[in-house]
């Protein structure tokens, strides 16, 4: 199995959709798949990149990011060769 990866969702505390987001992510967590939750606001920097697309989930070994909309199935084809599934 390979090494889970660092995951960040990025998003702000008033936002229903990033809820939403947390939610859909929820069931990977039985596969240690826990993603570090970065509220935006704290940085000008991440509020340029993200502000019209959050919630966004990033992958730290690759930097690839999975923005809004996305489900549990889609999540798990972005995370495919850490779960080992076939895409």
């Amino acid at each position: 199995m390979k090494p889970v990866p660092d995951l960040i969702l990025y998003g702000t505390t008033a936002c229903h959709l990033c809820e939403a987001a947390t939610s859909e992510l929820a069931p990977l967590q039985g596969n240690g798949l826990r993603p570090r939750e970065q509220d935006i606001t704290d940085s000008d920097v991440l509020m340029e990149r993200y502000q019209l697309r959050i919630p966004v989930l990033r992958r730290e070994d690759t930097g690839a990011e999975l923005d809004w909309p996305f489900d549990l199935a889609t999540a798990m084809l972005f995370l495919a060769d850490v779960l080992g599934e076939e895409g």
